[in-house]
């Protein structure tokens, strides 16, 4: 019997999660959970303000995804870390 689809974008809150990402800048983790999401990843973008005691250095965000799918996650955070930016304005332009 197939599993029921979920229409949530999230993962479901009974299942295993694990931090792949952090940081202190919320917009960056917004780039990096739409990067996942594009490649079929549910994640979870969680603010850790309120915990800063409990985790000390850890960045205000954290993104979250199901622990199956965390090594797949890993992979396309660090692939895209070795992209340009689309913004770099050095970047040659043909004409």
């Amino acid at each position: 019997m197939p599993e029921p689809t979920n229409p949530s974008p999230q993962p479901e809150p009974n299942e295993k999660l694990v931090k792949i990402f952090d940081t202190e800048q919320e917009n960056e983790a917004i780039v990096v959970q739409g990067l996942l999401q594009s490649a079929g990843i549910e994640s979870d973008l969680k603010s850790i303000d309120a915990v800063q005691d409990a985790f000390p250095g850890v960045g205000g965000t954290v993104i979250l995804v199901r622990e199956e799918d965390a090594p797949e996650a890993k992979k396309i955070i660090e692939a895209s870390r070795h992209l340009p930016p689309l913004d770099d304005e050095t970047a040659e332009t043909s004409g």
